[in-house]
């Protein structure tokens, strides 16, 4: 009977361990987003998606889009209620412009902070950088992507487009996403970051 029980459970071991995949990414933040997708407490996924998901599709990691931009501070804008992809309109403040070269071209973009969310922990540096640029409906979603910065101690960030994402209402309409302002479009392929998002 001991070695029954022994051998039942070897087989139950062997079988979670085959259910088990492993976590797909070539870098840390890829396999963060995959690791996140997959757990159903975090996943914007809905179930039958979430079911069938090995992993999202990336561009592959490139050095080129980790630029370091210039950041020009714009402390006397006035806090607006950003148009979101549902009823829902957060307050945002324009925090300044970040300035930075890319492919031999000099680009803008406004970044912005969410004034809910600085006041929660470890966010009160958070800075939204949302774009549109040239892979919109084809290779990425239409609706533009997001990236996340820090606020320096001085006039200079960091900004990977490597980390770029997909709002959550590109995997579930549920959810309620910030419209990226038509000012941060970047007459450029950034190709870079989450790919557009195939339902099954």
């Amino acid at each position: 009977m001991k070695y029954y029980l022994q051998f039942f459970l070897l087989i139950s071991v062997l079988s979670c361990a085959q259910d088990k995949q492993p976590i797909l990414g070539e870098t840390e933040f890829q396999r963060k987003m995959n690791a996140d997708f997959k757990d159903a407490t975090k996943s914007p996924l809905k179930d039958k998606d979430r079911k069938e998901f090995k992993g999202l599709d990336f561009f592959k990691f490139d050095s080129t889009y980790v630029v370091t931009a210039t950041l020009t501070r714009t402390p006397d804008e006035t806090p607006f209620r950003m148009k979101t992809t549902t009823d829902r309109l957060p307050m945002y403040v324009k925090y300044g412009v970040v300035t930075f070269k890319l492919k031999g071209k000099t680009h803008e973009l406004n970044i912005y902070q969410d004034l809910d969310l600085k006041n929660q922990i470890g966010y009160d540096d958070y800075l939204f950088l949302p774009f549109l640029d040239l892979t919109n409906g084809d290779t990425t979603y239409g609706g533009g992507r997001y990236v996340e910065c820090r606020i320096p101690e001085d006039d200079k960030v960091i900004i990977d487009f490597n980390t770029a994402y997909n709002p959550y209402c590109a995997y579930n309409e549920k959810y309620s996403c910030p419209i990226v302002p038509r000012e941060n479009y970047l007459e450029t392929k950034i190709e870079a970051g989450v790919k557009a998002f195939k339902k099954h």
